[in-house]
Order: C-alpha cells, then sequence, then structure tokens
C-alpha cells in the first residue's frame, strides 16, 4: 500500500478545478477537478513558490495547463463508500 500524504484541499473558483491544496513537507500539489469521480492528483516535487503562483493566477484553469499539467502525478483514488 502506497502511502500518500493527506492534503486538505480548499475549493478555488475555475470552470476546472475544484479544489486545491498543498503540503510543504513532501513539496505535494494536490487538485480535485470539478469532472470525474472525485479523485485527487497529487503531484511530487513541486515548490511553494510553484503552488501560490498556481492560487494567486487570474484564470486556475489556464495556468494549471500551462505550468502543472505535464508534470509527473499520482492519481488517488477515491474511497468506496
Amino acid at each position: 500500500m502506497n502511502k500518500h500524504p493527506n492534503i486538505t484541499l480548499s475549493p478555488v473558483k475555475s470552470s476546472q478545478i475544484h479544489s486545491v491544496g498543498y503540503d510543504a513537507t513532501s513539496k505535494t500539489l494536490a487538485i480535485k477537478f470539478t469532472r470525474g469521480n472525485g479523485a485527487v492528483y497529487h503531484y511530487p516535487g513541486v515548490e511553494e513558490k510553484a503552488w501560490k503562483d498556481l492560487i494567486g493566477a487570474k484564470s486556475i484553469g489556464t495556468h494549471f495547463g500551462q505550468h502543472i499539467k505535464k508534470l509527473p502525478f499520482k492519481k488517488i483514488e477515491p474511497k468506496a463508500k
């Protein structure tokens, strides 16, 4: 079983992205999209500045597409109910 950081997500104003979070200890950016099954995508090795740039961007979705989307990620499926 792979361990991943438990990252609190905060809602953002975006048509593509539901919420984002960041864990400074592991430098992991977490993103949950508005579409899909509720999976959370963890992007490891992301500097805090990149997270702040994302949440401070005029368009979070556009910024994600230009700067984050190409990074390696791990998909964390939602727990079955």
